[in-house]
């Protein structure tokens, strides 16, 4: 499951369910009675992990899985086709993390249930993508007409990558690309992406530069699980971070998205300043994972009465 193997009708559709479902979470609370969810996690995770097992268990289903390659078969070898394959016989539906990109995709070409990409390596966050566009969809109305600021790593984020993939296919919107020289966008995201679709980008390196100019600024930490080399790491580890003083440049209803953890990239002070979205953020990822474990297993339409 990928952001692009949906329509912009489908990803409409999507998210007026994730809406109807924020509104009314009791009418959906049975809707996948004796559905199984495997959460299948070769790597770390908290928020993508507990958010689809909040939303499988808030849409009245039960959860099996691991949280990581050490608790799995995995540890004695076996491939993923063959895991997808044994879990295919236990679950109805299967959300991976895999480090390796790809991962996801062998999966879902073995699987006889619907597989959830929950993040393959540097590559892709689909799930991620979803929940950071059902923020927007939630909080301005609409895709279009906007330029967003996404500032750190862009060269290892793939939730960067994801998101851009997946907005390509809005209008009018303007992308600021804030990061330095060795974090910069891989070059098959901007010619693949952006060049491709003509989309309009500029990159810099000061995010106070561009602060006056966005409507969204969506922050991204320095991952150190990407690094190969531990100095680079902690050379570039704080090199942006978000704090009151550079707030006082951004526009009044500037909203700060964070696909989170952070580390130092975001100051606890902004927390409290109401263009901070990045913990409603988390929220509306229960809502649109519940929504897409609905649509993947054609429960979409059967509600309580």
């Amino acid at each position: 499951m990928n952001p692009l193997d949906f329509s912009v009708e489908e990803l409409d559709a999507l998210f007026c369910l994730a809406d109807d479902i924020k509104a009314d979470p009791e009418k959906y609370s049975h809707t996948c009675d004796g559905k199984i969810l495997a959460t299948c996690f070769y790597e770390p995770s908290t928020r993508t992990r507990l958010s689809f097992e909040s939303a499988m268990l808030r849409l009245g289903g039960k959860t099996l899985g691991f949280a990581s390659a050490d608790s799995s078969s995995a540890a004695k070898g076996e491939s993923v086709s063959d895991t997808i394959r044994i879990i295919s016989c236990y679950a109805d539906i299967c959300a991976i993390r895999h480090p390796k990109e790809g991962a996801a995709l062998v999966a879902a070409t073995k699987s006889r249930i619907p597989v959830i990409n929950a993040g393959d390596g540097g590559h892709q966050h689909p799930t991620q993508t979803l929940t950071d566009m059902m923020t927007i969809h939630a909080l301005r109305g609409s895709f279009s007409n906007m330029t967003i600021g996404l500032c750190g790593d862009l060269k290892f984020g793939r939730t960067v990558h994801s998101l851009l993939s997946a907005l390509k296919r809005y209008e009018n919107i303007n992308y600021v690309f804030i990061s330095p020289d060795e974090l910069r966008i891989p070059g098959y995201i901007r010619e693949d992406v952006l060049e491709k679709n003509h989309l309009p980008y500029k990159e810099v390196r000061k995010l106070e530069d561009v602060m006056p100019e966005l409507d969204i600024l969506y922050m991204t930490r320095v991952q150190r699980e990407r690094f190969f080399n531990e100095e680079d790491y902690v050379r570039l580890k704080d090199y942006y971070i978000l704090n009151r003083e550079k707030m006082t440049l951004a526009k009044k209803d500037m909203m700060v998205l964070h696909p989170l953890p952070r580390v130092n990239e975001i100051s606890v002070e902004v927390d409290d300043d109401p263009r901070a979205r990045y913990f409603e953020q988390v929220q509306y990822g229960v809502y649109v994972r519940m929504a897409l474990i609905l649509t993947l297993l054609g429960l979409g339409g059967k509600v309580n009465a």
